[in-house]
This record gives structure tokens, sequence and C-alpha cells, in this order.
């Protein structure tokens, strides 16, 4: 197995040789700095992901922890691939699904910073189709009703403009017989289809929402009418623009919609809880192991359809905790970060203690969300990932899995382990 393990400890030089040093006049005396992490408690998270899998409830996973932007943390455990003996490595690549919508929206502030879009823009701007929307009621019988007013950019960003991802029993019918909600795998799924982003978003336009805009959080395809609102704002393919201004820059060599062939080995398979909450392999196509190589390359889903490692998704990370910034090479704007990750629709997401920013679920009180500060935020993705981003502690989380579904509760608990390691001074 190539499982790596890597954790960056700061090393304590021994007090006799720093007192003798001090004698010498060769450094001032003070006291030796404790490590930030214990290396004995990041060993246990080590056999803490290896129960699952020798338990069989994950087929394998890779947990990647930074501080201060340098490794604190990186364990492979269990399968890449199991049925062709092929183990994890912290290199493997994952379908990163709704972690796709941070990239999306660090897209849209790009074209907000030049002018090309502005935040309470209606989407019919860019998208003609949604200048009349229409929203089914919750009556029990099918009423849809004219929306009250435009849906902005603002209301996607935020998932506040009423649309969900069309599997409700009262609209699953009408999204399925325009091949989206049930019939587009789980709801989100477009990489099987055979039509750029911007068509599957105009009909899109035509079907009726389950809420007005702005009544609420509606999680749905709002980050993927994003993705085609950044192609008609920048005149490029989602794809080119996010390799060109986000992931080239920042040295994500691994980070793509689909997955160049020579790579193919690289990507996880796609693991599912079965009724005995064992790991067995998922199949094939939209609920399984999807599109992502062979399939016809042309739905750019900004909402869920890109591939990553943990190393490539926690650089972009690392860039949105700095500020926008990684290595000497500007993405953002510092307000353009803080607009994405202070919360920006209060009582709306309707969950004590959190809320929701552009693109990133935000902790508004330490307690919220177990032990990560006020002020952290993050996501997931559907098929079992998550991220966490901590200021304060200086952190960057990120486990990464392909499991779907997934009864497992790993990924929920490896953050605690995580800040349960984390014994140094605060910065």
């Amino acid at each position: 197995m190539r499982a790596v393990l890597r954790r960056a400890v700061v090393l304590a030089t021994t007090p006799l040789l720093v007192a003798a040093l001090a004698l010498a006049g060769q450094v001032p005396r003070s006291p030796v700095a404790a490590p930030a992490f214990s290396p004995e408690r990041l060993a246990r998270i080590d056999r803490f992901m290896q129960d699952y899998v020798d338990s069989n409830r994950i087929g394998g996973a890779v947990g990647l922890v930074l501080r201060d932007g340098k490794v604190a943390y990186q364990h492979a455990v269990g399968w890449a691939d199991q049925d062709a003996g092929r183990p994890m490595t912290p290199e493997a690549i994952f379908r990163i699904a709704s972690q796709s919508k941070a990239i999306t929206s660090a897209a849209i502030m790009m074209l907000v910073e030049e002018g090309k879009i502005a935040i309470n823009d209606p989407v019919s701007r860019y998208i003609p189709a949604f200048a009349r929307t229409h929203v089914m009621l919750d009556t029990g019988n099918a009423v849809i009703v004219a929306a009250r007013r435009q849906v902005t950019i603002r209301d996607l960003l935020t998932h506040t403009a009423g649309m969900s991802y069309g599997t409700e029993g009262k609209v699953a019918k009408l999204y399925s017989d325009q091949a989206l909600g049930p019939a587009a795998g789980w709801g989100w799924y477009t990489a099987d289809k055979d039509e750029p982003v911007c068509q599957t978003m105009e009909r899109l336009a035509t079907l009726p929402f389950v809420a007005q805009p702005g009544q609420g959080f509606v999680y749905g395809y709002n980050t993927d009418i994003l993705g085609c609102v950044v192609e008609r704002a920048s005149g490029i393919a989602l794809d080119r623009f996010i390799r060109d201004r986000i992931t080239g820059p920042l040295k994500m060599e691994d980070t793509y919609f689909f997955l160049p062939a020579a790579k193919r080995s690289r990507l996880v398979e796609v693991f599912m809880s079965d009724s005995l909450n064992h790991a067995v392999r998922a199949p094939d196509g939209a609920r399984g192991q999807g599109h992502y190589v062979d399939g016809p390359r042309r739905s750019f889903s900004g909402g869920a359809g890109i591939l990553s490692t943990a190393h490539d998704y926690a650089r972009f990370l690392q860039m949105i905790l700095n500020g926008g910034q990684l290595d000497g090479i500007r993405i953002l704007a510092p307000k353009s970060v803080a607009l994405m990750t202070h919360d920006q629709i209060g009582r709306l997401y309707g969950n004590d203690g959190m809320g929701f920013g552009f693109g990133f679920e935000t902790v508004e009180r330490f307690g919220a969300n177990g032990m990560k500060s006020a002020g952290a935020f993050g996501w997931g993705g559907a098929y079992g990932s998550t991220y966490t981003v901590d200021p304060v502690e200086h952190l960057v989380i990120v486990f990464m899995i392909n499991q779907l579904p997934i009864r497992a509760d790993i990924a929920g608990k490896f953050p605690t382990l995580v800040y349960s390691a984390l014994v140094g001074a605060q910065h």
C-alpha cells in the first residue's frame, strides 16, 4: 500500500541544548514551543479511519489537514479500486459533487470584481429565459403561480431563489419530463448530458420552483445556473474559465470536469452502502460510477461536476483562507472573500447558530457545529466528501470519499478528531 502519512509537527529543541546555546550567547533564553498537534492524537485518526475500512463501512478515504498552509496531517486508507486491487493514495482523484459550488461561486465573484456582473443583477440579464419564472404552491394541488419577482445573482449564490433539484413529489414528474430532477441521476447529475449547460438551464427556467424567490433557503440547481452566467458574462466556456483563471494559476493540476484518459487509473471507484451498511461497488451509470471519463464531455456542471484531489482542493481553500491569494497569485480581493464567507441570509437559513454566505455554510456561534470556531465555513459533496476552513485556528480540513449513498458517519466525525488533536496555543 502506498498510503503516505505526512505530519508537519514543530520539533522542540531539547531544553539542555537551548540552555547551553543561551549561555554561549547564541540564542536568547525562551520557553520551548509546544507542538500545535499532538502526535499521539494524530495517530488516533489513523486508527479511526482504518477501523471504518476494516469493518467494511467504507471502501476508502483520504484525510488532509493544513495549518498555516502546511500539511499537519495526511492519511489514505482502504481502496481506490478494490476490484482492481488498487489501494487508496493521497493522490487519488475524487468526484467532489457540491464542493464544485465554491469554485463556481469564486468564478462569479471574479466577474463581479471586473464589473461584468453585479450581485443584485437579475439572472435574466444573462439568461433571458429567467425573465418570467413560476412557483408550484404547496397546497396539495398542482397550482402554479408567477414568481413575485425575478431571481438575482445574490439569490443563486445563497440558494434563496426557491429552486430545488426537482425531486419533490409535487414537481418531480415535470422535472423528469425535461430530463432533470429524478431523471438526472440523484437530481443534480448532468455529466451524461450531450448538451451545453446553458441549454439545460434554459429548459430549467420553464419549470416551477418550489418557493418564491427570497422566501427561504432551498438547495438546488442554483450554482449550475451560475455556471451558465459565467459563460455568458465572460464569453468563455465554464471549464476553460475555471482552468485558465482558478485551477491553472493555483497549480491545481488534477482538477477537471472530465478526467483525461491518461489519469483514469487515479479515479476512485464509487462505493455505496448496502442494506447492511457494508461498502460495495456502486453500479455503472449516473447513480454510480458516472460518465467522468467516457461521457459526452459537454455539460459543465458548476454545481456538482468537478473532480479533484484532497491536495488540489486544499490549495483552493487555502487561497480563500488567505483572503484570495496563494503563493503570490491573487484570485480574489479580500472583500470578495469576506462576502463569500460571512452569513448573507440570516434566519432564512433555518439552522440555529449557522448561516450561509456566497457558496459556503458559515458557523455563527461556537458550539453550533461541533468544535468548529465561530467564523469557520465549509460544505461537502453528495459522494460523502466534506471540508472545513477555520480562520481562528488557521486550519483547512479536507475529507475525501466517494460513497453514494453513504450510511457511515465518518465524514462528520473526522473534523472532531482533528480538533481534538489540536493542543497547542491558539494563534
